[in-house]
C-alpha cells in the first residue's frame, strides 16, 4: 500500500466513523506511524509502506475511530510552539488556555509564579521558558506530575513540582502570581461532554463541582494566603462563568483584565488582590 492509497483509505474510514477532520487526521496519524511530516507526506505519494507500519497505522485508526484522542495515540500535543508529551493522565492542552499565558507575560514585576494544578504542565514549562520567574507547579495527580517533570526536562524548563492540592503546601507571601486552569465543567454536563473527552481525558481535571465553580471558590479563598501585597491571580474560565467568578472574588479581588479567546468567548479572568 502507498501513502496515497493509505491516505484515501484511512480517510474513507475515519468519514464514514464520523471522526472529526478525519483527512487532517489521517495525515497526523500516518506521520506519527512514518516518523514523517506531512511535507514529506504530500512528496512521496507513491512511497510503500512495509506491512509493520500498515498494521501499525490500521491501529491508530482503529483506536481514533473508536474515540480516543489522536494526541493521546500520538503522544504529542503542541502548546505555544512547543511539542508537549501527554497521555490519558493528563487534560489534553486546549488554544485557549495559551491566553493564560499571554496574560501571565504581561504582567510586570513577576519574581515568583504558582502554577495549581498543572496536568501536562504547559503553562509552568512555558512560562518558566518564557520568562526568568521562579516557577512552582502543583498537582494532585502524583502519574500528572510525572508527565509534567517529563515534559520540563525534555523542554529544558526550570519548573519545581510539588504533589498538593491546589494551593494547601505553600506558606504565606510564597508568590507574586498565581495562574491555574482548574477543573471547570459542571457536573451535571460531564456526561454530555464529546465522547474523546468523557471517555478518554481524566475527570479530576474536568469535574468542577455542581456549578463548575467549586475550584475558583478555593483560589480566590486560598490565594490571598500565597500571594505577596499586589499579586494576582490569573484563572481560565467555562464559558458563561465569567461573571460569577469576579463575584465571588468581590470582597477581596479587583478584577484588572478579561481576555476572549478565538470565538470572542471570556475565558481568562485577571485579579488583583485589593
Amino acid at each position: 500500500m502507498t501513502v496515497r492509497e493509505a491516505l484515501r483509505t484511512a480517510r474513507r474510514e475515519l468519514v464514514r466513523r464520523h471522526v472529526p477532520s478525519a483527512g487532517l487526521t489521517a495525515e497526523v496519524l500516518l506521520c506519527h506511524v512514518l516518523g514523517r511530516d506531512r511535507a514529506w507526506l504530500f512528496a512521496h505519494p507513491e512511497e510503500a509502506l512495509s506491512a509493520e507500519e500498515e498494521r501499525a497505522y490500521e491501529e491508530c485508526l482503529r483506536r481514533r475511530a473508536a474515540g480516543e484522542p489522536t494526541q493521546y495515540i500520538t503522544g504529542v500535543q503542541e502548546f505555544y510552539g512547543r511539542p508537549f508529551r501527554v497521555t490519558p493522565d493528563v487534560l489534553i492542552p486546549r488554544p485557549e488556555t495559551e491566553f493564560v499565558v499571554e496574560a501571565a507575560l504581561e504582567a510586570g514585576g513577576v519574581k515568583t509564579i504558582v502554577d495549581a494544578g498543572c496536568g501536562s504542565g504547559a503553562i509552568a514549562v512555558t512560562l518558566a521558558l518564557e520568562t526568568r520567574a521562579r516557577v512552582i507547579a502543583t498537582d494532585i495527580s502524583r502519574a500528572a506530575l510525572a508527565v509534567a517533570q517529563e515534559n520540563a526536562r525534555r523542554l529544558g524548563a526550570a519548573v519545581e513540582f510539588i504533589e498538593c492540592d491546589l494551593l494547601s503546601a505553600f506558606a504565606s507571601g510564597a508568590a507574586d502570581l498565581v495562574v491555574s486552569n482548574p477543573p471547570y465543567v459542571p457536573e451535571g454536563e460531564v456526561a454530555g461532554l464529546p465522547r474523546e473527552v468523557r471517555e478518554h481525558e481524566p475527570a479530576v481535571a474536568l469535574d468542577g463541582g455542581a456549578e463548575g465553580l467549586d475550584y475558583y471558590r478555593r483560589l480566590v479563598e486560598e490565594a490571598p494566603r500565597v500571594l505577596r501585597p499586589g499579586g494576582r491571580l490569573i484563572v481560565e474560565l467555562g464559558i458563561r462563568q465569567m461573571e460569577a467568578v469576579i463575584e465571588m472574588a468581590r470582597e477581596r479581588w479587583e478584577p484588572v483584565k478579561k481576555l476572549s479567546d478565538l470565538a470572542g468567548l471570556p475565558r481568562v479572568l485577571v485579579l488583583r488582590m485589593r
